[in-house]
């Protein structure tokens, strides 16, 4: 016989693989892929994948799984900002309400921590009186390199919110980029099948952006920027397809193009807008003064 669970709030709209992980037993995705092949999880009586987003009330049956062991977690030590460090977000807010924030993230940190990093806003802002009453829910990321406008939410609810309007499209950004070279004016939009890898297998997927020149010379293009879908890295992979890669982007270059040497990455998410129970939002982030700086000298 199989245990069954019913779908409750606080996993409404959530993959089922991230149900399953938190819920059930942190197993390797590969490994969670082949038990869902195998039938042993359904939902609603249904074979399924693991990206199905669960609705609250979906009855899911797990089978005998008892054969699998969960992957060991490692302790992750938070990083604990001082009261000087977190007191300096105060210039980067942009909106403070009870379900959101927007801030003017600064470059060279992430959102959140991994791997290669230790200090994140993440863990500045949850210590931070914005925060106080409440924790902080990542609704979408920007690069650690990428500056600009960046929305997080208060509560489950808004946090489920936002990663809804964000998957169907109904939330619009707008990025600014200096990139080398002078991009030809006839390209309106940008359209490719990128290339990423998942569990070691190559896959493709669609990406869509749209790009109008603010000003350009021979050396540099200065770009608006409107991705239309929402890949890792979509506009600095884009860029460099089109032979010219954003200034400061160690990652994404053209091997046979002398780089300027620069810390700041000259990517920066300017313009963000949405609406939400007929309320329109749209908030914008100022660039930082290197990015303004190169832009004055160099266009």
């Amino acid at each position: 016989m199989p245990k069954s669970y019913i779908v409750d709030d606080d996993y409404n709209d959530s993959r089922l693989d991230k149900w399953f992980k938190n819920k059930i037993l942190n197993l390797p995705h590969s490994l969670l892929e082949k038990i869902l092949r195998q039938n042993k999880v359904k939902v609603n009586k249904k074979k399924t994948k693991s990206s199905y987003r669960l609705q609250k009330g979906d009855l899911i049956e797990i089978y005998n799984i008892s054969k699998f062991k969960p992957v060991d977690k490692k302790v992750k030590i938070k990083y604990l900002p001082k009261t000087k460090e977190i007191n300096t977000y105060d210039d980067y807010i942009i909106e403070d309400n009870e379900n959101f924030i927007v801030i003017n993230k600064p470059t060279g940190i992430p959102v959140q921590s991994g791997t290669k990093s230790f200090k994140n806003i993440i863990d500045i802002l949850k210590n931070s009186k914005y925060f106080e009453n409440s924790k902080p829910f990542i609704v979408h990321r920007l690069d650690k390199e990428t500056s600009g406008v960046l929305i997080i939410a208060k509560n489950r609810k808004f946090a489920q919110l936002f990663t809804s309007l964000f998957r169907i499209r109904k939330i619009h950004k707008t990025y600014l980029a200096i990139v080398y070279g002078k991009v030809d004016k006839s390209i309106k939009v940008m359209k490719d099948d990128l290339i990423y890898y998942e569990n070691n297998k190559k896959i493709y997927q669609k990406a869509v952006s749209n790009i109008k020149i603010i000003k350009s010379n021979e050396g540099y293009s200065y770009l608006e920027l409107n991705p239309i879908t929402g890949r890792k890295h979509q506009l600095r992979k884009q860029l460099l397809k089109i032979g010219s890669p954003i200034i400061g982007d160690d990652k994404y270059f053209l091997n046979d193009r002398k780089r300027i040497k620069i810390k700041n990455l000259m990517l920066h998410a300017y313009k963000i807008k949405f609406m939400i129970n007929n309320i329109q939002y749209n908030f914008k982030a100022k660039y930082n003064k290197l990015f303004e700086d190169f832009l004055k000298k160099n266009i």
